[in-house]
């Protein structure tokens, strides 16, 4: 047995057992404030899968300035295209917040500026409070004066102020009437030259006699040169000649035409008493110019202030023979001789004064120019006159109308002419302005209107008179060549407000009346006046005068008197009160001419007519035709009449 200790031979020996390792200590427990966040991406069902290009693809963004609350519609008319066009630029800039600034740079020089001037300041304030202790610090210093302070300047009186004033009295004294006396002579035409230069020497010498003492009183030196006498105005060729020439020629006319001036002041037709329904005229002075030879009568207008002074257009209805025109003013206190006289390269078509400046008249010719003309200038030539840079007509200017002041305290006018344009013209410094305020385009009956028809499209109708309401100043209406009358306004200038279908020829006048503000008038060259109220499209009356009719007029003192002139050398005068049927004086006033023109007088019972010879006639309402009076309810009932008549005629056919 080998010893203990060592392993026997041939045999290996046995491992000896390893001590157990101790167990690892337990991990400590996991910290239970910390937890790391979760993220969890969940795909939502509609979202749009995209490729890897999609993804790689650059979207660029474009930033703009743009106010998204500014309109982007604004459309204004355009007058030169004649379209609505929208607005290309519209304001974008919003303004969120605002503040003026107070800080300035110390190194700036408004700052440097400021501190100089605080400086300044300060150092002034101390050299016056120095000045103001030095009398204090001193050894001899003086207490100051009361007396020298000043006094409260809230209750301080000067002792003037004080005194008790005398009141004004008023002294009257009564002088005795001086002595007159009465007499009577006869004088001749030698006296009145011989007592006229009397009176011319008076009157110079007393200008002697003033120029000799504003001499003396100047104290001049003997030495001073003389001056040079003064060359005397001829006596006979003088501004007082003239003066005094001008009303002894009226005082000569007074008396030649001495039995027409009275029958204009007193005449009555006595025989008007025993007719009913019946009138006469009474034709007093012929106004006859050798200038206006062979030519027509185209326009009459009455001045506003002065009632007896009127302006006559001459010109040519013969559109084969035209001439120069003329313009003759004419006054019923010298009617041998026009006032005025003025003369155009075309003939005159139409006449207006203004109603506040009396001196101002507007002129339409022929070959579509439309001027001013001042009268009292007396020169030859238009203060403003249209050309071709400024809008002038291509076609004659058949009427022209002044009206009331815009807010620009600026005059303006409106002239319809036969190129289809409703102008306004506008005195400016130095130009007449124009702005079209209606085309009168071409409308057809839809009764007589021929479906293949397609001449009307593009064209215009050719305009021949237009007149404005008396009351509501917007509203006018337009007559033309067709046969039409348009009712328009002002504020709408691309359609009319109605068109009235009665005439068959041109319409050479419409006139509202002056009392009425429904009704107006028209006349035509298809023989008829028609009588329409603007809200029927259908005329009231309708009066045949078997023959072309040259034009009508309202009177001014009557609703339901107007008076028409045909080409047979007749006056029509109708009282729609008296009879609606049958004129009340129907009468020749000239043979062998056509009468073109008639005009009321304002406030005299006269009426103008003038012809194609270039004579005017003025005749004398008798008192049958003057019984009329304002009164709009006796021109409703009449109406109301006639279109009771017109509803029954109709429902019997």
């Amino acid at each position: 047995m080998p010893p203990k200790g060592k392993p026997a031979k041939g045999k290996k020996p046995e491992p000896e057992p390893e001590e157990e390792a101790p167990p690892p200590p337990p991990p400590p427990p996991p910290a239970m404030d910390f937890v790391e966040p979760t993220r969890e991406v969940i795909r939502p069902e509609n979202q749009l899968v995209l490729e890897e290009k999609d993804l790689e693809e650059e979207v660029t963004k474009q930033l703009t300035a743009n106010n998204p609350n500014a309109p982007r519609n604004i459309a204004r008319f355009s007058y030169k295209e004649r379209m609505y066009k929208f607005e290309p630029m519209v304001d974008q800039l919003v303004m969120h917040y605002a503040s003026d600034g107070f800080l300035l740079h110390k190194s700036s020089d408004e700052a440097k500026r400021q501190l100089d001037l605080e400086r300044l300041e300060a150092e002034a304030i101390a050299e016056y409070e120095k000045q103001a202790l030095a009398p204090k610090e001193g050894e001899g210093g003086e207490e100051p004066d009361d007396s020298k302070q000043l006094r409260n300047q809230f209750n301080f009186s000067e002792r003037a102020a004080q005194t008790v004033n005398n009141p004004m009295r008023d002294r009257l004294s009564a002088t005795e009437p001086p002595n007159t006396n009465n007499f009577t002579t006869s004088c001749t035409q030698w006296e009145i030259f011989d007592a006229y230069m009397e009176d011319q020497a008076r009157i110079a010498l007393q200008k002697e006699m003033q120029k000799k003492q504003k001499a003396k009183s100047d104290d001049k030196k003997e030495e001073a040169e003389p001056k040079k006498e003064e060359k005397k105005p001829e006596l006979m060729h003088g501004v007082a000649m003239t003066k005094a020439v001008k009303v002894m020629e009226r005082m000569v006319n007074q008396n030649s035409y001495d039995d027409i001036a009275q029958d204009f002041k007193y005449w009555e037709d006595q025989s008007d008493q025993f007719r009913e329904g019946e009138g006469t005229l009474l034709p007093l002075w012929k106004f006859y110019n050798e200038r206006a030879k062979r030519r027509h009568v185209t326009a009459i207008a009455w001045n506003p202030e002065y009632l007896d002074l009127f302006a006559v257009g001459y010109g040519s209805f013969d559109f084969v023979k035209q001439m120069s025109g003329l313009i003759c003013c004419y006054s019923l206190k010298n009617p041998s001789h026009p006032e005025y006289t003025f003369t155009t390269d075309s003939g005159v078509m139409c006449l207006d004064f203004h109603p506040q400046h009396s001196s101002l008249l507007a002129v339409g010719l022929y070959d579509g120019t439309v001027m001013v003309y001042e009268v009292r200038n007396k020169i030859n030539r238009p203060i403003r006159q249209s050309t071709v840079k400024n809008g002038k007509h291509t076609d004659p200017v058949w009427q022209v109308s002044w009206q009331e002041e815009d807010l620009s305290k600026s005059l303006n006018f409106f002239s319809v002419s036969s190129d289809g344009r409703v102008t306004l013209w506008t005195m400016s410094k130095s130009e007449l302005v124009y702005q079209d305020v209606m085309e009168l385009k071409l409308v057809s009956n839809a009764a007589d209107r021929d479906p293949d028809d397609d001449t009307t499209l593009g064209s215009l109708a050719g305009g021949c008179c237009f007149n404005f309401n008396k009351t509501s100043d917007h509203l006018f209406v337009v007559g033309t060549e067709e046969g039409n009358i348009h009712k328009c306004s002002k504020a709408y200038n691309s359609q009319y407000l109605e068109t009235y279908f009665g005439h068959h020829m041109a319409v050479y006048t419409v006139c509202w009346n002056f009392h009425h503000p429904r009704v107006f008038l028209s006349a035509s060259a298809d023989w008829t006046v028609k009588l329409w109220d603007h809200n029927n499209p259908k005329a009231v009356m309708s009066f045949d005068l078997n023959n072309a009719v040259g034009d009508v007029a309202w009177c001014p003192s009557s609703s339901t008197t107007f008076a028409a002139v045909t080409s047979d050398g007749k006056v029509h005068v109708y009282d729609l009160n008296e009879n609606k049927h049958e004129p009340m004086c129907e009468q020749k006033i000239v043979r062998k001419a056509k009468l073109t023109k008639i005009s009321f007088n304002p406030k005299h019972p006269i009426i103008l007519v003038g012809d194609d010879r270039g004579c005017v006639t003025s005749l004398k309402l008798s008192p049958n035709l003057r019984k009329g009076d304002a009164d709009i309810a006796k021109l409703d009932k009449i109406m109301e009449v006639a279109l009771k008549g017109d509803t029954q005629a109709g429902e019997e056919e």
